[in-house]
């Protein structure tokens, strides 16, 4: 009797344990959902490791999701620095809900919606048509589309030149109408006073100097920049300015990779590479281009990793076909 007993106590037990177990796990995928945590996070987990929520969110949290973890057995200030710098940022364009949602289950970092829409999805000579309502509703469509990806938006041609009440007012609806989370801008002392009040609205501030394409007119030509040394001194004294003034990030686009490598070095935010060599913090490239879609544009610093304008072609021949032979559609294929 007494070991029915005992036997019962412990069947008991092992259900309450059961029980717990699931309701950890229901609650932590749920958290792990909520915070947007997948297989392409990579996770720093501070000692006391296996306290009860360290263990939960932490562990528990990385093994349901497949999340590359990080033990670090004491908090370290400047050695959990370092592991972030060794890693280097990966950044893209993304214009339409579609792409955006596809680049952000890929695990990039940040997506650019950049003026460059008016290039790729318009079909502009230059960047400067599009216009401040176009560049939010790309926006607005792209953060629809991402759950953990970092959205920056740039401010196009005209929205914040030389008046910067109307860089803050650009900037504003830029937040507020696309859910954004930070935008960009091209220039360096010459729009100190526009980032400045941008800043001092809490609105994050990623900053782009070398080749401006916004004053493609002004350059004359898409060739390298900051070759000579005085336009070389400049730009380094324009991205300490940019960090000086609080900017989260520096775009450097076209330049020599010794320059690139100085500006990097010489200041504390993330530098962010196109066509600027590889001692940076990372790398963005305009999506179009990387998987071919777009095949205009062939400049050195591009690396095709797909043929998508072949494929997509071959794919649309295929149809036409099939329709006009009447394979398409097949009996399995109607209702």
């Amino acid at each position: 009797y007494g070991d029915h007993r005992d036997l019962h106590l412990s069947l008991r037990r092992q259900r309450s344990d059961v029980y717990k177990r699931q309701q950890n796990i229901k609650v932590f995928d749920y958290w792990s959902t909520y915070i947007g945590l997948n297989e392409n996070d990579r996770y720093l987990i501070v000692n006391p490791f296996f306290h009860t929520f360290g263990y939960k969110a932490g562990w528990l949290a990385s093994v349901m999701r497949g999340v590359t973890a990080y033990p670090c057995p004491v908090f370290d200030a400047d050695k959990i620095i370092q592991i972030i710098n060794k890693e280097k940022i990966s950044m893209l364009t993304g214009y339409d809900y579609s792409m955006a949602k596809i680049i952000d289950n890929s695990g990039i970092d940040v997506i650019l919606v950049g003026d460059s829409a008016s290039n790729v999805m318009a079909g502009h000579e230059t960047t400067l048509p599009i216009t401040l309502d176009q560049i939010i509703y790309h926006a607005s469509s792209v953060v629809r589309g991402v759950n953990r990806a970092l959205v920056v938006v740039d401010l196009p041609f005209g929205s914040y030149q030389s008046n910067s009440g109307e860089a803050l007012r650009s900037a504003i609806r830029i937040m507020k109408e696309s859910g954004a989370h930070a935008v960009k801008m091209e220039g360096g002392e010459e729009i100190k006073e526009s980032i400045i009040r941008i800043l001092n609205a809490g609105i994050p501030v990623m900053g782009h100097l070398g080749l401006t394409p916004q004053s493609i007119y002004k350059f004359g030509t898409y060739t390298v920049r900051a070759k000579e040394e005085e336009e070389a001194k400049r730009l380094i004294e324009d991205a300490k300015l940019l960090d000086e003034l609080g900017c989260f990030g520096v775009v450097l686009e076209k330049i020599p990779a010794k320059i690139s490598k100085k500006v990097t070095s010489s200041v504390s935010c993330p530098v962010i590479g196109i066509g600027a060599g590889s001692d940076v913090d990372g790398q963005v490239l305009v999506t179009h281009d990387l998987v071919g879609l777009s095949t205009e544009f062939n400049p050195r610093f591009l690396r095709r990793y797909v043929d998508l304008n072949e494929i997509m072609t071959n794919a649309i021949k295929s149809y036409i076909k099939d329709v006009k032979n009447l394979d398409f559609p097949n009996e399995n294929e109607q209702y």
